[in-house]
C-alpha cells in the first residue's frame, strides 16, 4: 500500500455526493480515514451510510459531521474531535468541495437579480470558508508536515456563464485564496491547489439555468467526447496527495480530458 496514505486522514468538506464523495472513496480505497463534513438532506443520506459502511467493512475509520460548514461553532467542534480523536499531524489533505450559492442573473427585466448579499454568502461559503478551515486545522497542529490542500473551481472563473455571476466570482476568489496558502504556509509544509474540474454531472451542474445545453457543448468541445467524471477527479485529488507530488504547488489544475483546450 502507498505509504503516502497508509494510516493518514483526509477531512473532505462537502463530502456527501459529487466530486467530494467520489474523493472520500478513492482515498479511503488507497487507505486513508476520513472526517466528512457536510449539509445533507434525509433523501440522500440513505446513499451516503450504505457507502461509509461498506467502508467501513473495509477498515476505513470514519467520522462523520452533518453540520452546516460555516458555523464557526460547528468547526470548533470538528476540530476538537480530531485532537481527542486522531491527535496532532494526522491529517494529510484537507479537500474544500462545498457548493452552497446563489444561482440568479445580474440582469434581466422582470426576475430577480443578485444582490450584494447573495455575493457574500456564495463568496464566503465557497471561497473564504476553505481559508477559515485550513486556518483552524493549521492553528490546531493537525496537518502532518507536507500536507496538502485541494480545492474544486470551475472554467467559470474565467467566462461568463448566465446566473453563474455569484459562483464566478467566488471561484475566482478561491483561486487567489489557494495561492495565498500556498505562499503563506510554506512555513508549515502545507501544499495547496485548484483542481478544475471539467464539465461534471452532478446534483450542483443540474442546478445551473442551461445545464443541459451546458453538457451538450462540453460533448463536442472534449476532444473524447465525454464528461468528467467525479472519478476522474478524485483520481487526480489521490495523484495530488502523493509525496512524489510534493513540488506542485500554488496553480490550478484542469482535469478535464483536454476540455478546456477548445
Amino acid at each position: 500500500m502507498e505509504q503516502s496514505y497508509k494510516n493518514k486522514w483526509a477531512i473532505i468538506l462537502g463530502g456527501s455526493s459529487g466530486l467530494g464523495l467520489a474523493t472520500a472513496q478513492k482515498l479511503a480505497q488507497e487507505g486513508m480515514h476520513l472526517f466528512i463534513v457536510h449539509r445533507s438532506r434525509r433523501s440522500v443520506l440513505g446513499d451516503l451510510e450504505s457507502i461509509t459502511r461498506k467502508l467501513e467493512e473495509q477498515g476505513t475509520k470514519i467520522y462523520q459531521f452533518n453540520i452546516d460548514a460555516m458555523n464557526a461553532e460547528k468547526r470548533s467542534a470538528v476540530v476538537q474531535e480530531a485532537l481527542k480523536n486522531v491527535g496532532i499531524g494526522a491529517f494529510k489533505v484537507l479537500v474544500h468541495s462545498i457548493a452552497r450559492g446563489n444561482l440568479k442573473p445580474l440582469y434581466h427585466e422582470t426576475e430577480r437579480t443578485l444582490t450584494n448579499e447573495d455575493f457574500k454568502l456564495t463568496i464566503d461559503a465557497m471561497a473564504i470558508n476553505c481559508y477559515d478551515w485550513v486556518s483552524a486545522f493549521a492553528k490546531a497542529e493537525l496537518f502532518t508536515h507536507d500536507a496538502r490542500v485541494i480545492a474544486f473551481t470551475s472554467e467559470g472563473s474565467t467566462r461568463a456563464w448566465h446566473q453563474y455571476g455569484a459562483v464566478a466570482a467566488a471561484k475566482a476568489a478561491l483561486e487567489s485564496i489557494i495561492r495565498g496558502i500556498a505562499l503563506e504556509f510554506a512555513p508549515i509544509h502545507l501544499k495547496a491547489n485548484c483542481i478544475k474540474a471539467g464539465v461534471t454531472d452532478t446534483e450542483s451542474l443540474r442546478m445551473i439555468p442551461g445545464s443541459e445545453m451546458m453538457k451538450s457543448e462540453t460533448l463536442r468541445r472534449n476532444p473524447y467526447g465525454r464528461l468528467t467524471t467525479p472519478q476522474d477527479v478524485a483520481n487526480a485529488v489521490y495523484l495530488l496527495c502523493r509525496d512524489e507530488a510534493r513540488w506542485i504547488n500554488g496553480t490550478v489544475i484542469p482535469v478535464d480530458g483536454g476540455e478546456h483546450i477548445r
